[in-house]
């Protein structure tokens, strides 16, 4: 990647590990949150998630169709944190489906794409894999246990939330590092 394109992309980082930090500190204490008002939340976290998704892919255009992906990407979650903005009456399980795979596909991307990426540090490599497995397991607890309780699938949400949100951030400080270098 550019010089150019590192320039504005780790702004987009940070901006979604403090979207995320921002989401985890309410859903950890706030816990007994009303559905609607975690739907909220949790829609502004994946509208900036897909925004920064979408942008960032636009910026990587010249990287061999691994743009394509986080663009892809960028748009699911573009929808469905429109989706959850002009229907925030539904329902517990729909919620937690749509949770549950938006981390799933996420990780899953964000694992493959930093492993077919060239020019990435050793750092965010690491922390990329961490983020996008930690993604992963907790898409799978999460469909894999939705009668666990609202309390507890808040809980999990705001400390995923809290474990990548500070990721983000050290991989756009690392990110701004390499591009005024």
């Amino acid at each position: 990647m550019t010089k150019e394109g590192m320039q504005g992309m780790w702004e987009a980082m940070i901006l979604r590990g403090v979207a995320g930090v921002l989401f985890g500190i309410a859903a950890i204490f706030w816990p007994g949150l009303t559905l609607v008002t975690l739907v909220y939340l949790f829609s502004i976290y994946i509208l900036v998630s897909g925004i920064v998704s979408i942008v960032n892919s636009i910026r990587s255009l010249t990287n061999k169709g691994s743009w394509i992906w986080q663009m892809l990407i960028g748009f699911a979650e573009l929808g469905v944190g429109v989706y959850l903005v002009r229907h925030p009456g539904v329902s517990f399980a729909t919620l937690i489906l749509l949770v549950g795979l938006v981390l799933i596909a996420r990780g899953v991307l964000e694992v493959v794409l930093v492993m077919l990426e060239d020019s990435v540090s050793a750092t965010e490599k690491t922390l990329m894999v961490i983020s996008g497995g930690l993604a992963v397991v907790v898409g799978i607890a999460i469909l894999l246990q939705p009668e666990s309780g609202g309390v507890a699938f808040v809980w999990v949400l705001g400390l995923y939330a809290l474990l990548t949100g500070p990721m983000w951030i050290a991989l756009g400080l690392d990110t701004k590092k390499l591009a005024e270098s």
